[in-house]
């Protein structure tokens, strides 16, 4: 497989398998919180409603783009994935997949609404500092720009699904006059239909809308083991024609030219001609007669993918700078350039995203019971009402979504529990929330990041010494 020996493919099989494992648990393990409402208030029976919820969710997956990916992909500086023993980059990749699997499972074990997208990035953040301790020359093998948006996503948006929910649930008790919404159910008989239509059309979007976000961070998981393993088949995608490449570099370098050198800063400068050196280089590996990318060797391919990166990263660093001389019209030609030329690097292979989808949507069906018991029940003292788990559920698919199209991960998980927690909150107050509950969740928020940095930047270095 892929000119391998029989070791690395295995290890790479494993990796593969370990990919899908976490998807799998990231399936029960968030999307339990998509079908709670449905659940609790008999609008759909168990089974029906989890089969339903994996079907949207791998929809999800194909329909949300690589976004999200593309932002897992690039947590990790190129060269961390760059080292020549291949051994050491499937350590690095099977500590950070073992040690989310590990915590995402001890989380459901106890029934704790824990982040998978929080986990993730953790155990991302573990290895790559734990690289750094060992990496020949110093520096930072962390991308902490997008470590620092990504971070930032995760703590604002359980706070603004909060904030949200209480906002929608005031909304609803001045527009809906027919208060049986307002009712947790009595019986186990099924809502009135257009309750019950509610729910499941707010169920159908978070799964959506998890698929979409959640889903992607597994195939930013394999696009990483493949980037790693297999360099000289997945670095870049191949389908791209050299001539679309030289296209889109050509594109940039009119907008660049017509740049007055004299009216720019200092470090505009060396930006600008760091983005012209790049591209020359990029010209140097295409140009020589290569009528498709894939003639290029392993390394070649390994540095179009960093030149592009470093490219995309450097100008919209310059078309952000306020005293960048370039009409509005030439900063746009210069992104669009910039994005088409970033389709070499920002893709995934269609069984990719199909391996990613069946695993998201087949863990949606296995082990939601303990994850929706504590949506349901153990979040506030009252049973979930029609109305909480229609508004927290509205809230949890418009953020989600939100964050998708930002191209930022969120956690389902925190998003939906705070919203349920906002919904209770806009009933009777703070009193209606179970205190120790919220304190467990609370707490697997706060030790989710140092716990899994810790592990997996320890297995990462036994792995490394034993490989």
């Amino acid at each position: 497989m892929f000119g391998l020996d029989t070791t690395l493919t295995i290890l790479l099989v494993i990796c593969l398998l370990a990919a899908c494992i976490f998807e799998f648990i990231n399936g029960f393990h968030d999307t339990a919180n998509a079908v709670a409402t449905v659940i609790y208030t008999n609008s759909l029976r168990p089974w029906v409603a989890v089969i339903w919820s994996g079907i949207w969710n791998s929809i999800g997956v194909f329909a949300g783009g690589i976004t999200v990916a593309i932002g897992i992909t690039n947590l990790l500086p190129i060269e961390v994935l760059i080292d020549p023993n291949v051994y050491h980059s499937v350590a690095l990749i099977l500590a950070l997949l073992l040690t989310a699997i590990i915590w995402n499972l001890g989380t459901w074990y106890y029934g704790i609404p824990c982040s998978s997208s929080h986990t993730l990035v953790g155990s991302i953040l573990g290895v790559g500092l734990a690289y750094s301790f060992i990496a020949e020359k110093s520096g930072s093998y962390v991308n902490w720009a997008k470590a620092t948006d990504i971070g930032m996503s995760l703590l604002l948006s359980p706070l603004f699904g909060f904030g949200l929910a209480v906002v929608m649930m005031y909304i609803l008790r001045i527009l809906v006059k027919n208060r049986a919404i307002f009712k947790s159910p009595k019986t186990t008989d099924p809502p009135p239909l257009w309750i019950r239509t509610i729910l499941l059309l707010t169920c159908t979007g978070v799964s959506f809308s998890h698929g979409s976000n959640d889903g992607q961070k597994g195939v930013g998981l394999v696009m990483l083991i493949l980037i790693a393993v297999v360099p000289g088949y997945y670095a870049i995608n191949t389908l791209e024609s050299p001539q679309s490449i030289r296209k889109n570099l050509v594109g940039i370098e009119l907008v660049t030219n017509k740049v007055n050198h004299n009216l720019l800063s200092i470090e505009d400068s060396s930006d600008m001609a760091k983005v012209n050196k790049l591209c020359a280089n990029i010209h140097l590996k295409i140009d020589s007669g290569v009528n498709t990318l894939n003639e290029l060797n392993k390394d070649e391919k390994f540095a179009i993918r960093k030149n592009i990166i470093v490219i995309g990263k450097t100008i919209k660093k310059l078309t952000e700078s306020k005293d960048f001389p370039l009409s509005t019209t030439d900063k746009s030609a210069l992104k669009k350039a910039t994005a088409d030329l970033k389709g070499v690097t920002e893709y995934a292979p269609y069984w990719v995203i199909l391996m990613i989808s069946l695993s998201l949507g087949i863990g949606t069906m296995f082990g939601w019971k303990r994850i929706v018991k504590t949506i349901g029940e153990k979040i506030g003292k009252q049973h979930l009402t029609y109305a909480q788990g229609a508004s927290s559920e509205m809230v949890a698919m418009g953020t989600i979504s939100l964050a998708t199209w930002l191209g930022l991960p969120v956690s389902t998980t925190q998003v939906l529990s705070s919203g349920v927690a906002g919904s209770m909150v806009a009933s009777k107050g703070i009193k209606n929330l179970q205190g120790k509950t919220i304190a467990n969740i609370a707490l697997a928020w706060i030790l989710t990041l140092p716990v899994t940095i810790l592990l997996s930047g320890g297995l990462f270095l036994l792995f490394r010494a034993i490989m």
